[in-house]
């Protein structure tokens, strides 16, 4: 085990070096920028679409609501990564790393719609019937046939690495803050999310959307109130906090307490790749809910996708970082999702750490969900329909295993895939970019 982790973590460091982070930002900028920062510019409308989006208009074609869509592709973002992954972040980048989720959210959203966007114009039916899309097929329809082994490098990156970011590292985090909290021995919570898993993948798409749609509002809005009230307790620490992050942005931090210290690039580094973990701008990830979405237009639909970046990072992730920096327990030593439980029960004692538990378990459950429709998905495009049953024997049976297997590890296995899926889908979205401005202009300037 030791020799695997030393090869992960060293072609870790080699996908999530300098090249890599230039890219995911610097195609992030390149989109906003072209887009004539559309995405920060229309926040506002983009909010009236979802509100508008609990069902399709006349004439649009689907499988789900775009409401539904979004909180599928939320439901898959929105766990673990801004509970546990916003910690892991502060611990090894130190306060600065929150900076650049942020900066790694703001271009991201251009970056989720133009995603979106294209997954909705170059999306397919398949055997089933049901609508298929995202990198995959965007790289095949959009760039042509001879790009097409980029589109399956992405679907069997994406195939693997939804055990990784989407399945093992939940049931890891769940199992962690349950034991921590309450005492469950991880065989039994692997045991627990599995069968209730698999009760809601018989349903497929449909089922998921609609259990999304229930669960991820209600979760996120307990979850943020309790956050906030940790902050309002913490209200004088609030300030200091900021300063941290936008301090250690651009300087070391020294070693204190539990804390080892971390340098300005270990910031930049941990902070985009657990930003990328989050909010999944990039990775080609979203896209593939978003393409089964009831609409006729790309633009709309990305208008509402790009909504996923902002609730994940800029809002929910803040919260998170904030109540840890500001209850002072960042340099305790703690790690992961128990570093959250303790920032919550340090400022809510006897029931703050329960309030993570819960959260995060049935946050982390859709998670699990809506990336079983990623991973599918992606098998589907390479072995077509016959594969989606294995597909999800195998999901079920990882989950378990993920639940009782080293946290530090399956974090730094996730990391990888996520760079391994990233490369092809930035790639497509730069190449594509001309395609996501037509299409943006004519919407806006109500031509057909």
């Amino acid at each position: 085990m030791g020799l695997l982790e030393s090869i992960v973590r060293q072609v870790n460091s080699v996908v999530w070096g300098p090249p890599m982070l230039v890219l995911i930002l610097g195609v992030g900028l390149f989109l906003t920028i072209g887009l004539k920062f559309m995405p920060v510019r229309r926040l506002g409308h983009a909010f009236g679409l979802m509100a508008t989006g609990r069902r399709a208009q006349e004439g649009d074609a689907g499988d789900i609501p775009p409401f539904q869509a979004l909180m599928t592709a939320l439901s898959a973002t929105i766990g673990t990564g801004n509970i546990a992954g916003v910690a892991t972040a502060i611990v090894l980048g130190g306060p600065g790393a929150l900076f650049w989720m942020w900066m790694t959210a703001l271009v991201g959203m251009a970056t989720k719609y133009a995603e979106s966007v294209l997954a909705v114009k170059f999306r397919e039916v398949d055997a089933r019937g049901r609508y298929v899309g995202g990198p995959m097929y965007y790289i095949r329809n959009g760039l042509g046939p001879r790009w097409t082994w980029l589109g399956g490098f992405f679907a069997v990156a994406g195939a693997c690495a939804a055990f990784g970011i989407g399945n093992t590292v939940q049931a890891n985090s769940v199992a962690d803050v349950l034991r921590a909290n309450m005492s469950i021995p991880p065989w039994l919570t692997g045991l627990v999310i599995t069968v209730l898993v698999g009760a809601v993948l018989l349903g497929g798409i449909r089922r998921i959307g609609r259990v999304a749609g229930a669960l991820v509002p209600f979760m996120a809005a307990a979850y943020m109130i309790c956050g906030l009230l940790v902050l309002a307790l913490n209200a004088g620490q609030v300030p200091g906090a900021f300063a941290l992050v936008f301090q250690h942005a651009f300087t070391p931090v020294a070693a204190q307490g539990g804390f080892a210290g971390a340098a300005v690039w270990a910031a930049v580094r941990f902070g985009v790749a657990r930003g990328i973990f989050s909010n999944e701008a990039g990775l080609g990830s979203a896209p593939i809910a978003h393409a089964a979405a009831q609409t006729s237009s790309p633009v709309r639909q990305g208008s509402v996708a790009m909504l996923g970046t902002f609730i994940d990072t800029i809002i929910v992730c803040t919260v998170t970082g904030l109540a840890i920096l500001s209850t002072g327990v960042w340099h305790s030593g703690t790690s992961g999702a128990a570093l959250t439980s303790l920032a919550f029960e340090t400022a809510l004692p006897f029931y703050g750490g329960h309030i993570v538990g819960v959260a995060l378990a049935l946050l982390a459950f859709t998670t699990i969900l809506g990336w079983s429709v990623y991973g599918e998905r992606c098998a589907g495009f390479l072995f077509g329909a016959r594969c989606v049953i294995p597909y999800r024997v195998l999901w079920l049976c990882a989950i378990p295993v993920g639940a009782m297997v080293e946290l530090d590890f399956i974090w730094l296995v996730a990391d990888t895939l996520n760079a391994l899926m990233a490369l092809p889908n930035l790639i497509a979205l730069a190449l594509l970019s001309p395609v996501v401005f037509a299409l943006t202009r004519a919407h806006f300037n109500g031509s057909k």
